[in-house]
């Protein structure tokens, strides 16, 4: 069904800054951007002219939420899931799985499929199984295994060509045959829950390079080696990477993760939010799943028996709200929407200008949504 012309009002923040006061006309793509430059919100009499209007969030790493899980749930509880995010303002999001057998992540991709068939989510993010047994964070050590290209490429098939990325240990056995499949089929390599060193880290990413595979970090600095000043690690390969445009690093800027001045430390070109939600995100502290895991949520942080950090509660507009306190707008709007458009190579996504995707969000004076838009049609 197509979408009329509407508008809005407020304030405007894009990649290039805070556009001040304005208006933003738009149908399924945005038309016209009107702005004063002078950062005020004067009152008025147009639709949500006192809301903050900035590009939909993008998360291209989240389990679940709202009790629905990617990793194990049906349709039903998963499309729950997804439309929960997109309330909460993000309107791109990759369904994450965790680590399981063939028969597990078959029959789990083609429920997934189906959302994306919808249009609620954009595609499917692999996370393991083929990651480290010495880094399982909260994936099931009994369903982690070496690398498989031919059980890659039969999870795949099964999810109809909807697995937009995986995470893999770089140091796993058959790299180069997980990174032919990436290629074939327009995969992201999100390296990650490793035990490997500078070196092997340093190759696998030149590997990809190479073969013109996008290449991230899962969730850098959690379930892999810390940086040492004389063993830089994972981490100091995925760093140097991203400062010469060769990666992108994921940072789950919850507070919990990581603490804030490690996000801040190592903010910059090729970092970019990630929720790592699971399916306690927008509910109460209580017991949850992970799948195959039974995780405890006290106090909004979500573990497993052995105490890791099972995944996060977050959305990425609460990362954006507690970012944007110590970061300008335009740092802001990169970081939770503009650089994950990038990694899925989609210029329509992360912006507000004429030609991009009406993918809007407003946020009232304290940045939570309260208006969000999909494509020009509203969602909540």
């Amino acid at each position: 069904m197509a979408v009329g012309v509407q508008r809005v009002q407020g304030r405007i923040l894009t990649p290039r800054g805070d556009l001040g006061y304005g208006e933003i006309t738009f149908g399924e793509r945005i038309e016209t951007v009107a702005a004063d430059g002078a950062g005020g919100t004067p009152a008025g009499t147009a639709l949500h002219d006192t809301l903050t209007w900035v590009p939909g969030f993008i998360d291209l790493h989240n389990h679940g939420g709202a009790l629905g899980a990617f990793p194990s749930g049906s349709v039903k509880e998963c499309r729950k899931a997804a439309q929960y995010h997109r309330s909460q303002g993000t309107t791109t999001l990759l369904a994450s799985t965790v680590s399981a057998n063939r028969e597990e992540l078959c029959t789990q991709v083609e429920r997934l499929a189906t959302l994306v068939a919808d249009g609620v989510i954009r595609g499917i993010h692999l996370e393991g199984p083929f990651v480290s047994p010495a880094k399982p964070g909260a994936q099931d050590p009994s369903r982690i295994v070496s690398g498989n290209p031919d059980m890659f490429e039969a999870v795949i098939d099964a999810s109809g060509g909807t697995v937009r990325a995986i995470t893999f240990a770089p140091e796993t056995e058959n790299v180069d045959g997980l990174l032919e499949l990436c290629k074939r089929h327009d995969i992201i390599a999100s390296l990650g829950h490793t035990d490997a060193n500078y070196a092997t880290t340093a190759g696998v990413i030149a590997k990809a390079n190479a073969l013109g595979v996008t290449v991230t970090a899962t969730h850098l600095f959690n379930a892999m080696p810390p940086l040492h000043h004389r063993k830089p690690g994972p981490v100091g390969a995925f760093l140097a990477a991203a400062r010469h445009g060769n990666a992108y690093v994921e940072l789950i800027a919850d507070g919990v993760h990581l603490d804030d001045a490690v996000v801040d430390s190592v903010y910059g070109t090729g970092a970019f939010a990630v929720s790592d939600a699971m399916e306690a995100a927008g509910m109460c502290d209580g017991c949850y799943r992970l799948g195959q895991l039974d995780v405890t949520v006290t106090d909004r942080v979500a573990r497993i028996a052995n105490g890791a950090i099972a995944g996060g509660t977050s959305t990425i507009a609460e990362q954006f709200a507690r970012f944007i306190s110590r970061h300008e707008a335009a740092q802001a709007v990169r970081f939770t929407s503009t650089t994950a458009a990038e990694v899925l190579g989609d210029t329509t996504l992360g912006d507000i200008a004429p030609g991009a995707r009406a993918d809007l969000v407003g946020l009232d004076a304290d940045f939570r949504p309260v208006v969000v838009y999909s494509g020009g049609s509203r969602i909540a």
